[in-house]
């Protein structure tokens, strides 16, 4: 089978890690991935903060929490309540990835960053989670500043990386009937 195509069929969410730090040049590889990801007129709106410091974050978690624990979806708010719920899964890196706000095509274009770091870290048997929680903690304007992150971006997402835990599963089966040919 062909290696891209296995690792795309072999990739899942990881939310065990094993507390040791990725390597730096394993680190480089999945942000260089990122930014090689198709954006909409070649526009290139995002920006990737990087945190390793568990300290910060646990304050990320902490603060994406609290703002769920408020919302007025019953399920984010029992998570947002739940103490051993960790949003980034204890990995040892996080990445934030924002874009500006005035870009053609930011989610997307982040979207497809984002898969871009998922499958290399597959590709280097790297675990990796994307992270749709993390952009909570980042509705606060301070938070933005404290991570400095441009003031005219917009957080869409977190992506935890990490050695894994364990082994991935076995991928659960595929709706099939999701296609309309036209020939």
């Amino acid at each position: 089978m062909n290696e891209t195509i296995e690792t795309i069929q072999n990739r899942r969410s990881v939310r065990q890690y094993l507390p040791e730090q990725i390597k730096d040049d394993e680190l480089k590889e999945i942000l260089d991935a990122a930014i090689y990801a198709p954006t909409g007129h070649n526009d290139q709106p995002w920006h990737f903060t990087v945190v390793q410091n568990k300290d910060l974050i646990d304050e990320i978690n902490d603060g994406a929490k609290d703002a769920m624990a408020q919302m007025d979806l019953d399920w984010i708010s029992k998570l947002g309540q739940m103490e051993q719920f960790n949003i980034f899964h204890r990995a040892p890196t996080v990445v934030i990835v924002s874009s500006r706000k005035d870009a053609t095509t930011p989610v997307p274009d982040c979207s497809a960053a984002v898969q871009n770091m998922l499958l290399t870290a597959e590709s280097m048997d790297i675990g990796s989670c994307w992270i749709g929680f993390a952009k909570f903690y980042f509705q606060n304007h301070d938070n933005l500043k404290k991570f400095k992150i441009p003031a005219d971006n917009e957080v869409h997402f977190g992506v935890s990386l990490g050695y894994k835990a364990r082994e991935n599963s076995k991928a659960p089966e595929r709706k099939r009937n999701v296609f309309t040919y036209f020939k």
